[in-house]
């Protein structure tokens, strides 16, 4: 209980300030200083949560099962490509400004690119996602690499260690805490990604749902869909600190000493 305690205290004034929120946009609903076909009010997207909440879950699914599979490739290739490339340091050289460029291209910009040669099926979706989630992923994993302790590398090589056992028990153990860095920001976008993706053609999905609900001027099942998608990137964000707890049982000790 006692440990409990501080994680209570320390979240108290997001809930204060989130509660104050939704309380003062209540408020400006109520009092009509905003016309509601512009800006419904809190209890007006409840509702449209309800109501909607069949079609809400059918279009949910179809989003998270293109985040899922997209964040997997990214995760995958992400591990690849880092791995590759802290073995081989002139790949890395030639590689990592190409990685660091390719993030300067707006994802919007390339999702029409994407449907026009692949279709409105699931792999521009897919491809997507992979594009935005590969990048964090593989450089929270290469600054892992390269920070793993030096004397400790030597340490090993004097005692007869090869490559693989300094990877295996020196750099991807430190790398752990940024790759699950990386992996968190991944999670977030991935959804973001899909919904992206949906927006510019598709046969379900939130982004679909998004699309067709703004075209009818319906703002309270816009903000139900966007605060469901909120829902949804902090819900893959606590299972990867989940993730993190049960892979790095060390780290959730340090935390707790530090409190």
């Amino acid at each position: 209980m006692t440990k409990k305690l501080p994680s209570i205290t320390n979240k108290l004034p997001a809930l204060i300030a989130g509660a104050g929120f939704v309380l003062l946009w209540q408020l400006v609903c109520s009092l009509g200083l905003v016309p509601a076909y512009m800006l419904p009010s809190p209890l007006d997207v409840l509702r449209a949560f309800w109501f909607e909440r069949v079609l809400l879950w059918e279009n949910a699914l179809i989003t998270l099962k293109e985040a899922f599979i997209g964040l997997g490739l990214g995760v995958l290739l992400g591990l690849v490509f880092a791995t590759v490339m802290d073995a081989v340091p002139v790949l890395r050289r030639a590689i990592y400004p190409i990685l660091v460029l390719t993030q300067t291209v707006p994802t919007v910009a390339i999702a029409p690119l994407l449907v026009l040669w692949f279709g409105y099926g699931l792999v521009p979706k897919v491809v997507l996602i992979v594009i935005t989630t590969f990048f964090p992923v593989t450089v929270g994993l290469l600054d892992g690499f390269v920070s793993a302790d030096p004397d400790t590398i030597d340490l090993l090589r004097s005692m007869g260690a090869g490559k693989w056992q300094i990877f295996r028990y020196i750099k991807f153990p430190g790398a752990l805490s940024q790759f699950f860095s990386g992996l968190r920001i991944a999670a977030a976008y991935c959804v973001v990604g899909a919904v992206i993706s949906e927006w510019l053609g598709g046969f379900g999905g939130l982004g679909v749902y998004m699309t067709r609900v703004k075209k009818a001027f319906a703002f309270d099942k816009m903000f139900a869909v966007i605060f469901l998608i909120s829902a949804v990137s902090l819900g893959l964000m606590a299972l990867v600190d989940l993730a993190r707890r049960l892979c790095m049982p060390w780290q959730q000790v340090r935390e707790n000493k530090e409190q």
